[in-house]
């Protein structure tokens, strides 16, 4: 299964949390508010950006399980969990597991699962299979910031189109679960969530990344160029010069960057 270093989740993590949709966080934590007591179960939770970001936005959750196939990553969620959780008074717990046995997921009794970066990694097949199961657990889904092929850089470039095609390319690409949704995650998760009975909403998460954000998007080039350069090695020299003359706009703090994302709220029968 693919794996994240715990340096760029801190880089993106900003940039995750300005993305959100308030008005799908709202829903759930209304939906929520009806049925206190509940726990929440976040899948690929990572160091726990997200259990951060919504325990305090979700007061009525009573406890957070944080799963994670990564025991160094579960053990800095633990670290950087254990104050947010203590102001707020909630209990949670890591546990370290593979999501690609979804029988073994921690649903059964819960009252929500969330996952964030996650959907556009996975295939169509664990998807239908994640949609079913969450569906017999009488569970609702919060999956946030899936990426949805969307890329605009400012200024403009002539080697843009050619690098972002390669980039959604390599988003299909097997990423532990199979050939990966990649683009296609959101539209997929929504035919697979409605198709299990559950009323389902979206809403844009895209990050918008300026000069405050240079490493992150420093960061991000090099990643598009190393997808680029390994579908299409024989356009490394051009995917070198986009490369160069991306990163001189970063530098020259003219660079503006959006990455489209989507948020999806599965509320279940």
């Amino acid at each position: 299964m693919e794996s994240f270093s715990a340096d760029w989740l801190a880089l993106r993590e900003p940039a995750d949390h300005a993305a959100r949709s308030p008005a799908l966080t709202a829903r759930i934590a209304d939906r929520l508010r009806a049925r206190p007591g509940r726990h929440a179960v976040d899948l690929a939770a990572g160091s726990g950006s997200n259990v951060r970001y919504l325990l305090p936005r979700l007061p009525d959750v009573a406890h957070w399980t944080l799963v994670d196939y990564d025991a160094a990553l579960l053990a800095q969620a633990w670290r950087l969990v254990t104050p947010v959780a203590r102001e707020a008074g909630v209990g949670f717990d890591v546990r370290q597991g593979d999501l690609r046995a979804l029988e073994t997921l921690p649903l059964d009794g819960c009252g929500l699962v969330t996952a964030s970066a996650l959907l556009d990694l996975v295939s169509a097949a664990w998807l239908q299979a994640f949609a079913a199961r969450c569906r017999g657990a009488g569970v609702d889904v919060l999956c946030t910031l899936s990426y949805d092929g969307r890329i605009t850089c400012t200024p403009p470039d002539e080697g843009d189109d050619a690098v972002r095609a390669l980039v959604n390319q390599h988003q299909r690409t097997d990423k532990g679960f199979g050939a990966a949704l990649g683009p296609e995650a959101t539209p997929a998760a929504v035919e697979a969530f409605e198709a299990a009975g559950f009323a389902v909403h979206t809403a844009e998460s895209d990050w918008v990344l300026d000069a405050a954000h240079q490493e992150l998007q420093r960061q991000l080039l090099a990643g598009w160029a190393g997808a680029a350069r390994e579908l299409a090695p024989g356009e490394t020299a051009r995917i070198d010069a986009w490369l160069a003359r991306r990163l001189a706009q970063v530098d020259a703090l003219a660079s503006r960057i959006v990455v489209g994302h989507v948020d999806l709220l599965a509320i279940a029968p």
